[in-house]
């Protein structure tokens, strides 16, 4: 395996439009185990539900386990269990009883978000986008991390966004104590998934863990549930009862190719800390450049703020360190 990848497209076969059934056309995932939070509604449930069509063995930690398993009623070979990504006692937990019925996780999808919500704080006063969407998943694959390194080979995929343009991570005010901004918060948020990726694959890469950020571009699904209709149509998103006008949206199932592709592509055996939209590796762009142009700020790729952010994270949490 290399040592490092570089933040340049790889040739992939797919594109912005490409389905989860594109990507996995041919792939045998008898076998294997998948765990994908947030994977009962949106590109959580396409993911989870391709995984499954290849042979996939999935199991979805959910907020509100009843409902997902209403959900993923359909989907063969899928188990739910309770997590809360802002509880880190549920986490625990969580990992705990994933722990009881795999001895190995070959795929850990992080999916489950929130965008633009309120001000809230939760646990010790972390600002709730920052721990719903990062605190949460990362102490849930420290926990993780044996079952990842089991039998070598794992990937763990997490979901940022385009949205990591808005801001680099506020070292100075992580959690917003002079004056909240929703939109800053989800970027700061979405820039510190990427950066988690880079650091978890620099300390995984030993033991066969290679992990992916990435953009799975514009859908309209439930992350845009606490924003008001207006704030939507406003944005261009929809019209003013609510339906989908934009042009540059994709499907569900486009949206969750990415993801799907990352966790899965024999293009990506070697390479991992990279950032990936439209099933492929972005380009670095400069600052300034409109968030609607794709890429990935050279500051949520930087191995230095991302093993800083990792300590940052470890002392938050109080989860095991892993890797050497």
């Amino acid at each position: 395996m290399t040592s490092s990848s570089v933040q340049q497209p790889l040739n992939s076969p797919h594109f912005a439009t490409s389905t989860v059934e594109d990507v996995l056309a041919g792939i045998d995932l008898s076998g294997r185990t998948a765990v994908v939070t947030g994977g009962s509604s949106g590109l959580g449930l396409a993911t989870a539900r391709g995984l499954a069509s290849a042979g996939a063995r999935v199991v979805v930690p959910a907020r509100r386990p009843g409902a997902a398993r209403a959900a993923l009623a359909d989907v063969p070979g899928c188990e739910v269990l309770p997590l809360e990504l802002t509880d880190l006692g549920s986490v625990r937990a969580a990992a705990a009883l994933i722990g009881d019925v795999t001895d190995s996780v070959d795929m850990l999808l992080c999916l489950a978000g929130v965008m633009a919500t309120p001000e809230r704080h939760v646990g010790p006063g972390w600002e709730s986008q920052l721990a719903a969407n990062h605190f949460g998943h990362f102490a849930l694959t420290c926990a993780l991390y044996p079952l990842l390194a089991a039998r070598g080979g794992a990937r763990v995929v997490v979901n940022s966004s385009a949205g990591h343009t808005l801001t680099d991570f506020r070292w100075h005010d992580p959690h917003f104590r002079t004056g909240y901004d929703k939109w800053l918060a989800y970027g700061q948020a979405k820039t510190a998934n990427s950066l988690f990726a880079v650091h978890l694959d620099a300390l995984g890469r030993s033991d066969g863990v290679r992990a992916f950020a990435l953009h799975p571009g514009k859908i309209l699904t439930g992350l845009q549930r606490e924003m008001t209709l207006q704030e939507q149509v406003e944005r261009g998103w929809v019209d003013t009862y609510g339906n989908l006008v934009a042009a540059d949206f994709k499907s569900p199932s486009q949206g969750a190719a990415t993801g799907v592709w990352a966790a899965t592509s024999p293009l990506l055996d070697g390479h991992g800390g990279l950032y990936l939209e439209d099933c492929d590796v972005a380009r670095v762009t400069a600052p300034g450049t409109p968030m609607d142009d794709g890429g990935v700020r050279r500051y949520a790729v930087d191995p230095d703020a991302a093993a800083r952010l990792w300590d940052l994270s470890l002392a938050a949490t109080g989860a095991a360190p892993i890797g050497r």
